[in-house]
């Protein structure tokens, strides 16, 4: 029975109900302990699959007292990965539902994730949202009540197969009432009912656009309209086309984009290996197309990196928003100045390196600071002090290197310290100081170079293909890339292991705009990230090896691809 089709009458849909019991409620830190599919067909329960899976930790107790689960229950049970073919065998050409569905779909994809591949099915329907708008004044809308109701026995909450079941009677009844009551007859009605999105028909959307839309996957990349002329007239991107898409047809969209909606005529779209290559190749094909709709893209903004000003006869830090090859040492990338200052405050409590100004340091006196221990004093030109300053500043950079552990065993040493003096006050502020550095310093240590001196290959895991950029001197370039003619990502290694002098121009501002999309998003997706430096291979054919050996998507760097081709003129 197929239901990739929107157009497709309800009774000839295919629906798989799904619940998960879990160790815990955080999708991110806890794991699925039982899985139950319920498929429903004509309206009518046709199929049935439970299993319990071995979580690979303890079961907390309350959750044992909650679901009846044990530890002893799931010891031998299979573990996420062997159910997983399961899983996409019977929700294929199904669409996914659940009571309160984004709660057991944010473990799956989790649980998928840990095991190198993305869950995105093609259509999701939640029964909580369903019945949030069918009756809006029903006290409680949970699934035993909303059960009770529906004059629906939920004979065993609380595991999978029971709530699974119930979930998939009550989608029963609320597909017959919206069909009876409502005049929901196709599955683009029904998804439209439930994301408040309006139908095609009713924003008289063209008949090429529909089918556009109707082709867009569940996939990285970007997408852009067409006006009847075969013009370019909006270009966007998105970590998955079909949903981002969607919300192009809400009835709570803008003018703006309801402006786009009637002047379009077709949707194309490039699908992209990651989320990552698609903001970039976004925003170059804004600049390239000039698209009139994409008047008002707002910019990245300034994110900001701190400086080590090596040109200083004692450096000291700064922060600024911009790099150059001035001979000083960048580290970054911050999404505020305000959590930049963080981290140089931070340093300055933590390390005696300077922190006076120019003025103040030809003074050739020791400040306050030194008599609290926070300087070396070097402004006093004494070869001790002078000495004292460079060991604490290279002490800064394996920090901000991302070498964490020294800077922790002297706050440990220093907290200890002023406790067994009593010295309460300062034992509370070193504290605080350990603190930030467990919470917050692991979000920018992204590599163990300066950014202005890194020479990197990136690694970027993803389901669609791994992504490949090379960071060099400030600038990035990608494998495979949607403007690199010239294939630059395998001429910098050629150049790089030929020991040929690489006397390109300094980054421009369009160089600094790339690095930071790519910094930042580096940052917040790291667990999808290998680097490679590219100073410990001796050869290309090394780093390659070793990328490949390290691989777990069973893919690897092919050099005799060709260039990608796209469906619009670059």
């Amino acid at each position: 029975m197929e239901s990739n089709s929107l157009n497709h009458k309800i009774d000839n849909i295919s629906f798989t109900v799904v619940d998960v019991e879990t160790t815990g409620l955080s999708a991110r830190n806890e794991r699925i302990i039982e899985i139950a599919l319920v498929k429903v067909e004509n309206l009518k329960i046709v199929e049935k699959f439970s299993t319990l899976i071995n979580p690979q930790r303890q079961i907390p107790s309350f959750i044992s007292m909650l679901t009846g689960i044990t530890n002893s229950d799931v010891k031998d049970a299979p573990l996420f990965h062997q159910v997983y073919p399961v899983l996409l065998e019977k929700t294929e050409s199904s669409v996914l539902c659940g009571h309160n569905l984004q709660f057991d779909l944010s473990f799956l994809r989790n649980e998928v994730q840990l095991i190198g591949d993305d869950f995105n099915p093609s259509h999701t329907l939640c029964t909580l949202k369903l019945a949030r708008k069918l009756f809006p004044h029903l006290k409680s809308r949970s699934l035993t009540p909303l059960a009770y109701h529906l004059n629906i026995k939920n004979k065993n909450s609380h595991r999978a197969l029971g709530d699974a079941e119930t979930t998939a009677r009550v989608l029963i009844k609320l597909l017959k009432h919206l069909k009876e009551n409502e005049g929901i007859d196709s599955l683009e009605e029904l998804l439209a009912y439930q994301s408040g999105m309006k139908s095609f028909q009713s924003l008289k959307v063209k008949k090429e656009l529909q089918n556009d839309f109707y082709n867009l996957p569940n996939a990285p990349g970007i997408y852009y309209f067409l006006n009847s002329k075969n013009e370019i007239i909006y270009i966007g991107k998105a970590k998955s086309l079909r949903e981002r898409v969607k919300s192009y047809f809400s009835p709570t969209a803008d003018s703006r984009v309801r402006k786009i909606i009637r002047q379009a005529k077709r949707l194309h779209h490039i699908i992209t290996n990651s989320e990552l290559t698609a903001l970039i190749a976004e925003a170059e094909s804004i600049k390239v197309k000039n698209p009139k709709h994409n008047k008002m893209l707002k910019g990245y903004g300034n994110k900001y990196f701190i400086r080590v000003l090596n040109t200083k006869s004692a450096p000291h830090l700064d922060i600024t928003n911009k790099f150059d090859f001035d001979g000083c040492d960048y580290f970054g990338l911050y999404h505020s100045r305000r959590d930049a200052q963080k981290i140089v405050e931070f340093i300055n409590k933590t390390f005696a390196i300077r922190e006076c100004s120019d003025k103040e340091y030809l003074k050739s006196r020791p400040c306050f600071l030194y008599d609290i221990q926070r300087c070396a004093a070097p402004c006093l030109g004494i070869e001790f002090n002078i000495q004292k300053h460079n060991q604490e500043l290279e002490e800064v950079y394996r920090f901000l290197n991302g070498e964490n552990q020294n800077a922790m065993n002297r706050l440990l040493n220093k907290m200890k310290y002023y406790s067994s003096q009593q010295m309460y006050e300062k034992a509370a502020e070193t504290k605080h100081l350990i603190d930030f550095l467990l919470e917050e310093i692991h979000k920018s240590s992204l590599l163990s170079e300066p950014i202005n001196k890194a020479k990197v290959l990136i690694e970027i895991i993803s389901p669609m293909g791994n992504d490949y950029l090379i960071l060099y001197n400030g600038k990035v370039f990608i494998k495979g890339y949607l403007y690199d003619n010239k294939n630059k990502f395998e001429e910098i290694i050629d150049d790089f292991y030929a020991r040929t002098i690489f006397n390109d121009d300094l980054p421009t501002e369009e160089d600094l705009e790339k690095l930071k999309i790519v910094l930042q998003w580096l940052i917040k997706n790291r667990n999808r990230v290998k680097v490679f430096y590219l100073k410990n291979y001796n050869s290309k054919q090394e780093l390659f090896n070793e990328i490949n050996s390290n691989d777990h998507s069973e893919k690897t760097i092919d050099n005799s691809k060709v260039d990608p081709i796209y469906d619009f003129n670059i």
